[in-house]
């Protein structure tokens, strides 16, 4: 399966849910794809990065759900920023804690779960769909039954994500220092998706990293993509790191449309194996 092979499986109108965090270990080689498909007004579910700027850029976005979009170097991400300025997608802004509980609701299937998490915020302003439910149970102390907030599940029609190995049955493993949310990803989606930097033979997966390193199972994997450097310009430790010099020309061609342009006829235009030639050509 190749990165065209996914985005075939997607469909306009999809509720995307899209792994990593900020600019590290995102499904860039999925992402790319996905650009020069012809999908249009996706619903995205992000910890965002350059995933979800270059998609705003593209005009992919209908609806974007998030808790931040940055580039960890550059603090906001620029084409999002753009679009939000612009008033070009429609905006759920969540705390990150509350993304995560969306997601876990959905993978669990049930409509919502409390928690105290936005109590006091604005978030309710942002949102006027959130809402608050009333504890059925006591307090311990006697006093009123607790009010929180109910947050709702973030069901996925699909979700995408980039691990460092896989094995060819969905079994995948991160070797970097953080998991970020990429199980709840797949757990909250109907459709599991990963490319991984290079798939091997599920015992040598024990060879990798400690069993907590295999996060995502393959019963909630659909299909296996092997993208070496396919989270470019992002990190993926302990594998590559970040592109500093890559982003921040991406992120300069948010000051005009010629500019994004010229940068999408560059690099975007590309399928995944001219994109990554190109790159080793620099």
């Amino acid at each position: 399966m190749g990165p065209d092979d996914v985005v075939g499986r997607l469909g306009s109108g999809m509720a995307i849910g899209i792994g990593g965090w900020g600019s590290r270990r995102k499904p860039m080689a999925l992402v790319r794809a996905i650009l020069r498909s012809d999908l249009r007004d996706l619903t995205v579910v992000s910890y965002g990065g350059p995933d979800v700027g270059m998609l705003c850029a593209a005009g992919k976005v209908r609806r974007l759900v998030y808790a931040f979009v940055s580039l960890d170097s550059i603090p906001l991400e620029p084409h999002f920023r753009k679009a939000r300025e612009a008033g070009s997608i429609e905006c759920t802004e969540l705390d990150e804690g509350m993304v995560l509980l969306g997601l876990q609701a959905a993978a669990w299937r049930v409509p919502f779960l409390p928690t105290r998490i936005g109590l006091g915020s604005d978030l309710f302003r942002l949102n006027p769909g959130l809402r608050t439910v009333r504890s059925p149970y006591p307090s311990p102390d006697g006093a009123e039954a607790e009010e929180l907030v109910a947050v709702p599940a973030l069901r996925l029609d699909a979700a995408l994500c980039h691990l460092n190995r896989a094995d060819a049955r969905g079994n995948a493993q991160f070797l970097g220092p953080d998991p970020y949310f990429d199980d709840l990803m797949l757990e909250a989606a109907d459709a599991g998706f990963v490319s991984c930097e290079r798939i091997v033979d599920t015992p040598d997966l024990a060879n990798e990293g400690c069993l907590h390193t295999l996060r995502a199972s393959r019963l909630f994997v659909d299909g296996v993509v092997e993208a070496p450097n396919g989270a470019h310009p992002t990190s993926c430790e302990p594998d590559y790191g970040r592109d500093e010099a890559f982003q921040s020309a991406y992120a300069a061609t948010a000051k005009s449309a010629e500019a994004w342009d010229g940068f999408r006829a560059e690099w975007l235009d590309l399928d995944e194996a001219a994109y990554q030639q190109r790159l080793a050509g620099r």
